[in-house]
């Protein structure tokens, strides 16, 4: 009985060590460090860098954020992201990236009840939820509800536009 009693509170005692350090990971990371821990994201990281915008997004927040995957960026059309990329047209990238933010931490229950939302661009993002289907300004939601300790992230299958961009 004594054996088993240690065991169990040897477990328990690893149990509680292990928990403060993933309470504090979870606690910490911000959407930025979120995003690029999840690796399908570099090609954000690389354009919020080339606009200045990590400063932003690791800031107090709250942000929500609908993030475009890799292979959401390889779909825009040939030369697009390149050229966002270029110095000159650095305006016209923070434009895009802030079209992707919403002041504020809305969370997946919440974006369903939205027929639009206002980016941190000034633009309005159309909101679409049907048959369990979100959309984003035509951009699919494909995993809701990623934690950050300054907000909260949807993953989006497309890069979404401002109009007249």
């Amino acid at each position: 009985m004594l054996k088993k009693a240690s065991v169990i509170v040897a477990a328990a005692l690893v149990i509680a060590a292990a928990a403060p350090r993933q309470m504090v990971h979870a606690e910490t990371a911000n959407i930025v460090d979120t995003a690029v821990a999840a690796g399908s994201f570099k090609t954000l990281a690389k354009a919020l860098e080339a606009a200045d915008l990590v400063t932003t997004l690791t800031g107090p927040g709250p942000f929500t954020v609908f993030a475009p995957t890799d292979e959401a960026f390889a779909k825009l059309p040939a030369g697009t992201l390149e050229s966002l990329l270029k110095p000159e047209n650095k305006d016209k990238l923070r434009r895009v990236l802030t079209y992707h933010v919403v002041a504020g931490k809305v969370v997946a229950s919440d974006v369903v009840k939205l027929q639009s939302a206002k980016a941190v661009s000034g633009d309005t993002i159309a909101v679409n939820a049907q048959s369990g289907i979100v959309r984003v300004d035509g951009a699919r939601v494909i995993k809701t509800d990623i934690q950050a300790s300054n907000g909260v992230i949807h993953v989006i299958d497309a890069v979404i536009l401002p109009k007249g961009l």
